[in-house]
């Protein structure tokens, strides 16, 4: 350890952490021994900020560590904080320390003076402070693999004499979990304290791997229901909270995850935790829908509140189209919902439309909003007669930004009816409310008048970039004319800044964009992969040849955004090679969720993946 006298020793500037030279680390090591509480806590934040900042650490944290030390026996209080800081500085996978990298790595330079100081820092596993001792024993965790021989023995000595000895239960469930990093493996299913058994069981699960067995998913179930009023936050070194490593590790296994949500829930979904864990299943693997949203309709009577309720409903809103059929009870529960005056109505009213439900219909007509009418029309196109007066009305009023956005996007599911709505749309462009999506709309309403083209063309002179690509190409769908997208789309595509956006929109102009392909060519080779996908596109699109297109479109095809978009060009270019087929029976076949869902998409891009994958098996 190394008091704060000596601090001058080391040469800081000439260290780094996340914000460049680590002058100021000196002053915050001396404010942990200030008498004033704030000060101490705002020094200890700021550590966390630069030395420790986001998980990554710096050469600048190993020399803080012998101070850090010190602090934590000398210091006049949050000792528990400053080890969970030693212990987080010195967090590590165990394969990093196999790496070629690893010997001269600052996470390797901080385990290697952690172990020195370890010693001096075992005493505080007696702590009279529970919180203190459970931060210590995370602080042995972390180097437990480091350790010399002589330094292992002392530690795993101590540590487990808190297994056997602490009066805190929780202690010596962590105790357990220290000893396992030493390499002990003590299944303690049998323990008359329930916080030691469900540490033993994550052990085990982890140490396994899924499937689980009965005994081990009795043993979560019973003793994960409750959270640990003890927690407190405190991560273990590699592995996150106790609550997040149950939840990781339930999730790994579908049939043992919803067993145990099952469980908690009828148990009283104790802080939701099994509607949370329901949910977490439902992203994670595919086609488990059914018993997801069996256990959300289980739970919705145990929440303890409205926002609690809310996150149910809003998880039922997610997947419930994912069933040919909802069933009544849950059709049902949701209709109770949507009828209050709560913050729960509109979650469920969603959720009650994507269900198909016939009553919804009624109830977004009494109460229009955005993004329900969007659904609604989506799920009762039949009703455009109906819908389509309210979106009228509400985008008349004034609607803005991802509500007007959502207003515009459901004339879509209405063919030619949405042109009754042409005057809102216009409205919308001209007063630049989701200026865009109007552009797109006015180019597919087929309507070509004075005041359309008029501001169409007011569009294309935007300085913004999308309204002016959009209205450019509205406009050449409208009157066939090239001049005025040909000249947006050069200086879009020859301005600095990503361009797969732009490219991406040229599709519309199909061949007429030929004299743009000297600007596109060169795209084809682009680092950025979203650039060379939309390149690939737009350049098929005008030449009509797949030849150039189909290598690049194919070699970006994978379980990510960007291939997906570029599975969905090939798709549509109609040339899918034969050496993706087993790409795509794995996309097809996957039992896990291979993308995660994106905010405000109407269908779920894993969803997409698969029906696209077989799809194209199908059809060769």
């Amino acid at each position: 350890m190394r008091s704060p006298a000596e601090l001058d020793a080391v040469d800081w500037h000439d260290l780094t952490h996340a914000y460049g030279p680590a002058a100021d680390v000196p002053d915050l090591i001396r404010a942990l021994y200030a008498d004033d509480d704030d000060t101490v806590g705002e020094a200890i934040d700021e550590l966390y900020g630069n030395i420790h900042h986001q998980g990554t650490v710096y050469p600048a944290s190993a020399r803080a560590v012998p101070f850090l030390a010190h602090a934590v026996l000398h210091a006049p209080g949050r000792r528990d904080e400053l080890l969970m800081l030693l212990a987080v500085l010195a967090d590590h996978a165990p394969q990093d320390t196999e790496s070629p990298s690893w010997p001269g790595s600052s996470a390797a330079a901080i385990c290697t003076e952690l172990a020195r100081v370890l010693p001096d820092l075992l005493p505080c596993l007696g702590d009279a402070e529970r919180g203190v001792r459970r931060a210590a024993l995370r602080v042995v965790a972390a180097v437990a693999g480091r350790l010399p021989a002589k330094a292992r023995a002392t530690a795993e000595r101590r540590v487990e004499e808190v297994y056997t000895t602490d009066p805190v239960a929780s202690v010596r469930a962590d105790a357990l979990v220290a000893l396992d990093r030493f390499g002990r493996r003590d299944e303690a299913f049998d323990s008359p304290f329930p916080e030691v058994r469900l540490a033993a069981a994550l052990l085990a699960a982890e140490r396994s791997g899924p499937p689980y067995g009965k005994r081990l998913v009795d043993v979560l179930a019973e003793d994960g229901a409750e959270p640990d009023p003890g927690e407190d936050g405190f991560p273990w070194a590699g592995t996150g909270t106790q609550e997040d490593r149950l939840t990781e590790v339930l999730t790994r296994d579908a049939d043992a995850g919803l067993a145990v949500a099952a469980r908690w829930i009828a148990a009283g979904d104790l802080g939701g935790r099994g509607s949370r864990l329901g949910r977490l299943i439902a992203e994670t693997w595919r086609d488990r829908e059914p018993e997801v949203l069996a256990l959300m309709l289980a739970a919705l009577p145990h929440q303890r509140d409205t926002h609690a309720s809310a996150h149910c409903l809003t998880a039922v809103g997610e997947w419930i189209e994912r069933l040919p059929e909802p069933g009544a009870d849950l059709r049902d529960a949701l209709y109770d919902h949507a009828r209050t005056a709560g913050d729960t109505a509109a979650p469920a009213l969603l959720a009650l439309v994507r269900a198909r439900d016939p009553r919804a219909l009624e109830l977004v007509l009494c109460h229009p909003g955005p993004q329900t009418l969007r659904a609604a029309a989506a799920s009762f196109p039949e009703a455009a007669d109906r819908l389509i007066p309210l979106i009228r009305r509400t985008l008349a009023a004034g609607a803005t930004g991802n509500d007007a956005i959502a207003l515009i996007g459901a004339l879509a599911h209405f063919g030619a009816a949405a042109r009754q709505a042409q005057p809102e749309v216009l409205d919308c462009l001209r007063t630049r409310r989701a200026a865009v999506v109007a552009a797109r709309r006015t180019g597919l309403g087929g309507v070509v008048t004075p005041e359309v083209t008029s501001l169409l063309q007011d569009a294309v002179e935007s300085t913004d970039s999308s309204l002016s690509a959009a209205a450019a190409v509205a406009h050449h769908q409208l009157t066939g004319e090239t001049g005025p997208a040909l000249r947006v789309f050069e200086g879009l595509l020859t301005a600095q800044g990503p361009v797969h956006w732009h490219l991406s929109s040229l599709r519309p102009l199909g061949r007429a964009a030929a004299p743009l392909l000297p600007l596109i060519e060169p795209l084809l080779t682009a680092r950025y992969e979203w650039t060379r996908m939309a390149a690939a596109e737009a350049h098929h699109t005008i030449t009509g040849s797949p030849e150039r297109a189909v290598p690049i479109l194919a070699a970006l095809v994978g379980p990510t955004p960007v291939g997906l978009r570029a599975l969905e060009a090939l798709a549509g270019i109609g040339r899918i090679p034969d050496e993706l087929r087993p790409t795509l029976r794995s996309f097809a076949s996957s039992p896990l969720r291979l993308l995660s869902a994106t905010p405000f998409s109407e269908v779920h891009p894993d969803e997409e993946l698969r029906a696209l994958a077989r799809r194209l098996l199908t059809t060769g």
